[in-house]
């Protein structure tokens, strides 16, 4: 690879580094072409696969600022450069190793957090943005109906009182 090459790989990587939500490292030894393109297509648009020398990826982690990946840049590595929802990424690289057992997780970052391959699994089991929404909207009406509820009792109760004493007064008279 020329010099010039190799410092425009650089600056994309760079470049990449820092644009990304998260980064997470994979090993692919062994895949064959077909199972890559499967494998970027699982990932989404969100996600960015790309493959490049350890090398020119250390020198761009550095640039960017982001340290600790250094260990795990050897051997034949792929970074998967997340721009999107995070724990989708993660899931599709575990379902796609689940599938696959030559790809393997190694490690990954996130804002700014080193993790590990176990991290990276913990969060592929996280639901998705759209589902953990859901839940937080399904929890926030709940509480809307509970108080609408306890807005509602001392008005409902006024009136079966007011009832009860008009109906008193009735048979009293």
């Amino acid at each position: 690879m020329k010099r010039t090459d190799k410092s425009a790989e650089i600056a994309e990587l760079t470049e990449a580094f820092r644009g990304s939500d998260a980064v997470l490292l994979t090993e692919y030894r062994g895949l064959t072409v077909e199972q890559m393109k499967t494998l970027r297509r699982a990932l989404g648009a969100d996600v960015r696969y790309h493959v490049a020398k350890n090398t020119l990826a250390r020198i761009a982690a550095k640039d960017a600022g982001i340290e600790g990946l250094e260990e795990d840049l050897t051997g034949p590595t792929a970074l998967a450069f997340v721009t999107g929802d995070i724990a989708s990424a993660a899931k599709a690289l575990k379902n796609f190793a689940k599938e696959n057992d030559k790809l393997v997780l190694k490690s990954g970052m996130m804002e700014g957090q080193l993790l590990d391959a176990e991290g990276v699994k913990a969060l592929a089991d996280l639901e998705s943005r759209e589902v953990l929404l859901a839940k937080a909207a399904g929890a926030l009406k709940a509480s809307l109906v509970k108080a609408a509820f306890v807005f509602k009792a001392p008005a409902t109760k006024t009136v079966r009182t007011v009832d009860a004493l008009r109906a008193k007064q009735e048979t009293a008279a």
